[in-house]
């Protein structure tokens, strides 16, 4: 499974996703966690974000199929007492036996790229080592613009179409992923609990407003082209509007 995700787009994003991520999830983590496996660590925003809330000494497993990425991510996460090593590894192929000694499972913006097999496997895959997930920043589907416009919900729905399109043979979960990821662990037996934890943003963050918008309005019109039209978007960032972006944080752990 491969993703779009380039270094300057994770890097704009990074303090938006640290603002949104439910905090108090990892109050409930179960202790101790000293070993992390990061699942598509990108340049490792999740390790920077949760790895000073851990106790340590902490040792990270960052893995992504991108090696440019994970070489920045392995460069780019240094905390005391906090020790890190790549795996170029695709979240699909995650075996309980590379789970072998790992207290805590992460990813970040994720599971809305999966299918329901991936996420079945996914989720099988460590009920059977009892390995407690923390998923967060999955895409939930709410957007909300402020002021609002008349083709906000037809753009809207075609991005969530997007999201859900089907690429080399793969039906993308998109905005269905949280609930149907909390529903794969309940029935694995686990407990789980989410929270939302959306983006907040607008001209305070004009750079990462302007580039979402471009971002979500050429998806859309990727699979809708008449939706928008040619002036919604030349609109949008001629007056950057406040934006609530929806997404999910989930943790799921096996007693």
């Amino acid at each position: 499974m491969t993703g779009e995700f380039s270094e300057s787009w994770l890097g704009l994003r990074e303090p938006a996703d640290a603002q949104a991520r439910a905090a108090d999830l990892v109050e409930m983590l179960p202790k101790p966690v000293h070993v992390i496996r990061d699942l598509g660590c990108g340049t490792g925003s999740m390790a920077r974000w949760l790895a000073p809330r851990l106790a340590t000494p902490q040792h990270w497993i960052l893995a992504d199929l991108d090696p440019k990425l994970l070489h920045y991510a392995t460069s780019h996460v240094r905390l005391p007492e906090v020790s890190v090593e790549g795996a170029l590894s695709d979240v699909t192929a995650l075996t309980a036996a590379d789970l072998d000694g790992t207290d805590l499972v992460t990813c970040s913006a994720l599971l809305d790229l999966l299918t329901e097999a991936e996420i079945d496997s996914l989720v099988a895959t460590l009920a059977s080592a009892r390995v407690t997930a923390l998923f967060t920043l999955s895409v939930a589907g709410e957007v909300s613009l402020d002021p609002a416009r008349p083709e906000d919900a037809a753009v809207a729905g075609a991005f969530d179409e997007h999201q859900r399109r089907v690429v080399d043979g793969r039906r993308l979960l998109g905005p269905d992923a949280p609930a149907y990821a909390a529903r794969a662990f309940e029935k694995a037996g686990a407990t789980v609990v989410t929270r939302p934890s959306a983006w907040q943003l607008g001209p305070q963050l004009p750079e990462l407003t302007a580039e979402w918008l471009r971002g979500w309005v050429s998806a859309a019109q990727e699979q809708r082209p008449e939706v928008g039209g040619d002036g919604y978007l030349a609109a949008r960032l001629e007056q950057l509007p406040s934006a609530s972006v929806g997404h999910v944080d989930l943790l799921a752990t096996f007693g």
